[in-house]
C-alpha cells in the first residue's frame, strides 16, 4: 500500500507543532503557517527547500539514513517519532516486506499450550497476548474477569474498540481521555511500521467513522512508546484499581506482545485484584 499521504501527514503535523524559538530561529509576527516553514526545516536539516519538499509530499523513498536523522533533528523529533519516521522510510521502500512476521494466510492464530501455561501460571495479575492492532488473542482468567465488559460482545476482543466504541469503557477507565491517547498511539505506531495489514487499515476505518473522538486523535498523528506505566480504572465488580503494567515482546512469535497488569503488594488495589480472581472462580462469576 502506498503510504505517502501517512508519511506527509506526519511531516506537516511535526513541523505544524515546532515554534520558530524551538528551532532557535527568530520568530517574528507574519507568519503563514503554524509552527516552522518549509525552508526553515530545509536550512536546518542542510538540504534543498526542493528536496525537503519533495520528502513531505511523502517521497521517502531513496532517502538516506543521514538525511533521515538530519530530518528527525530538524523537527525534534523524540525517539518514538524517530522510529516512525525510518519504519515509514523502511515501507516506502519496500524493505518492510522482508521484516514483517509472516503468519499462514486463512489460519487463525491459537496460543501453543505452553503459552495458555504460562498465562494461567501468572495468578496475581491479569495476563495477555496482544497483536499491533489490539487484538486480544489469550489471556488468563484473572484478564477476563478484569476485562470483563469487553468479553461480553462475543467476538475476538480488542482494547481500541471497547476504548472508544463501548459505553462501558468510559466508566472503566478513570482517566479515559489519557487511555485512549496512548491507545492511538499504539496503533499509529503500528501503522507505521507494518502498513499493509489489511486488518488495521479496516479497524481505523471503522473507529474513524463511528468516533469523533478516536477521528481527532488519528489526525494528530501522534506517536509514543507505552511499555511500562500505572493506570487507574473502576472495575464493575471491585471498585477503584491502581494498577502498573509491563509489556514484553514475544521472541517466539514476533509482532505479539504479553502484557501484565498487577498491584502494589499489600495495597488496597492487591486486594480488590485477590477479590477478583475468587470472584471469577466461583460458580457465580463463571456465569458472568
Amino acid at each position: 500500500m502506498d503510504n505517502r499521504d501517512e508519511v506527509r501527514e506526519f511531516l506537516v503535523s511535526r513541523r505544524a507543532k515546532i515554534t520558530p524559538e524551538q528551532a532557535g530561529l527568530p520568530g517574528g509576527t507574519r507568519r503563514r503557517v503554524p509552527g516552522l516553514r518549509r525552508s526553515e526545516v530545509a536550512a536546518l536539516a542542510d538540504v534543498s527547500v526542493e528536496y525537503y519538499a519533495k520528502l513531505e509530499r511523502g517521497n521517502l523513498g531513496g532517502a538516506s539514513p543521514a538525511v533521515l536523522e538530519a530530518v528527525a533533528r530538524a523537527l525534534l523529533l523524540d525517539e518514538a517519532e524517530r522510529a516512525h519516521l525510518l519504519h515509514l522510510a523502511q515501507a516506502a521502500e519496500g524493505a518492510d516486506v522482508l521484516a514483517r512476521p509472516r503468519r499462514r494466510p486463512g489460519r487463525q492464530w491459537m496460543p501453543h499450550r505452553s503459552l495458555q501455561w504460562t498465562l494461567d501460571a501468572i495468578t496475581a495479575g491479569a495476563a495477555f497476548v496482544n497483536n499491533g492492532r489490539l487484538d486480544v488473542l489469550a489471556e488468563n482468567q484473572l484478564a477476563r474477569a478484569f476485562y470483563r465488559d469487553m468479553y461480553a460482545g462475543g467476538s475476538t476482543p480488542n482494547v481500541a474498540r471497547f476504548q472508544f466504541l463501548a459505553a462501558a469503557a468510559r466508566r472503566f477507565y478513570a482517566d479515559w481521555d489519557l487511555a485512549a491517547d496512548m491507545t492511538v498511539d499504539v496503533l499509529r505506531t503500528e501503522a507505521g511500521r507494518n502498513p499493509h495489514d489489511k486488518g488495521l487499515h479496516d479497524l481505523v476505518g471503522e473507529l474513524s467513522t463511528r468516533s469523533d473522538e478516536f477521528r481527532g486523535r488519528w489526525g494528530a498523528h501522534n506517536v509514543r512508546r507505552h511499555g511500562a506505566g500505572e493506570k487507574h480504572f473502576r472495575h464493575p465488580i471491585v471498585g477503584d484499581l491502581t494498577l502498573t503494567w509491563e509489556t514484553m515482546a514475544m521472541a517466539a512469535e514476533p509482532g505479539l506482545t504479553l502484557v501484565v497488569y498487577t498491584a502494589e503488594p499489600g495495597s488496597p488495589s492487591a486486594e480488590a485484584l485477590a477479590l477478583l480472581a475468587s470472584w471469577e472462580a466461583s460458580p457465580r462469576g463463571a456465569e458472568g
